[in-house]
């Protein structure tokens, strides 16, 4: 299900805000859904974590 929130997406890393994105890098933000809900990571935070997000290491490793 889609997160349907009227506020744009905050990075759970380092709080930026995909309002402040370009339309071209808004499409690369990455959504996780965990028990907790809905979390996103922005692209530089993506790359930095892609090897803890691939083995599916819990946030507080990374």
């Amino acid at each position: 299900m889609a997160d349907r929130s009227t506020e744009p997406p905050i990075c759970k890393r380092c709080g930026r805000s995909r309002a402040d994105a370009s339309p071209a890098e808004a499409l690369a933000w990455s959504t996780q859904n965990d028990p907790s809900g809905v979390s996103w990571l922005c692209p530089a935070c993506a790359r930095a974590h892609v090897r803890d997000i691939e083995g599916k290491l819990p946030d507080e490793y990374w």
